[in-house]
């Protein structure tokens, strides 16, 4: 009986947290707005824009950066503070942003 109340009360839990995994993405790439345009579009800059960029494409390059193995001026600092899931969930969000 217990168990089972204990259960009903949380599962509404289990919702918020998966809603807010749904969002983590999207959150993660609003740090590249700055240099890289809103969604990934970069306007008029000679930035490369992300948006309909391959994901596989995206993670080996950030996770190039990550290491060191990447020429960058500052994204070997910024892609240093992401974990490599993180940085994949970002990739993926970019993929399936429209050019």
């Amino acid at each position: 009986m217990i168990r089972t109340t204990l259960c009903m009360l949380l599962l509404p839990l289990a919702g918020i947290a998966a809603a807010a995994d749904a969002n983590l993405a999207p959150r993660l790439a609003a740090t590249c707005s700055g240099c890289h345009g809103t969604n990934g579009k970069t306007v008029g800059n000679a930035l490369p824009a992300l948006a309909g960029q391959p994901r596989d494409v995206l993670v080996a390059k950030l996770k190039a950066f990550k290491a060191g193995s990447a020429p960058s001026t500052i994204m070997s600092q910024l892609a240093k503070g992401y974990t490599d899931e993180q940085l994949e969930q970002i990739a993926a969000w970019f993929a399936t942003q429209r050019k």
